[in-house]
């Protein structure tokens, strides 16, 4: 995918919808300076090319239920490109799974999951592998606290430009 060019303006808009993406027209246009006509044309063409591709609520999940973050290492038995696929498919249809990237090293997968509690997390564990997806090992990591989880991504610094 080729970058898209964006200038100062188009970044003080994505920080500012990043942070507050019920953020107003009006107050968005006098965030970053400009009247509300360019300022949402703007948007809605960083919106076209898929610069912005949607909004959500967090939701502070703690305060609706117990909940339990674990970090999971996978590993897979076979390293096929068919048993690549299979996981992916079986991962991407497992709704406590809430995030999981493939990488590089001693592993092939770090998934972070949501349960109720450890024993949902293990229940879910056993279904998991229960579906042949060609696990070999996995490891568990539960997290105890939070220290820091950015929902706000640094593209000023990433692109090294300051806003």
């Amino acid at each position: 995918m080729i970058p898209t060019k964006l200038d100062p303006v188009d970044l003080r808009i994505l920080d500012a919808i990043q942070r507050d993406g019920r953020i107003t027209k009006l107050a968005l246009a006098e965030k970053v300076g400009l009247s509300p006509s360019p300022c949402w044309a703007r948007l809605r063409k960083l919106e076209k090319v898929g610069i912005v591709s949607g909004y959500h609520a967090k939701v502070a999940v703690r305060t609706v239920t117990p909940v339990t973050t674990v970090l999971m290492e996978v590993t897979l038995r076979n390293h096929r490109h068919s048993d690549f696929i299979l996981f992916e498919r079986v991962i991407r249809d497992v709704p406590e799974v809430v995030a999981c990237w493939s990488v590089g090293g001693g592993v092939d997968y770090v998934l972070k999951v949501m349960a109720r509690d450890i024993e949902a997390y293990q229940e879910l564990v056993d279904a998991m592998l229960a579906r042949e997806m060609g696990v070999d090992r996995y490891f568990t990591y539960i997290v105890t606290r939070t220290v820091k989880e950015e929902v706000v991504l640094p593209l000023a610094g990433l692109l090294r430009v300051s806003l």
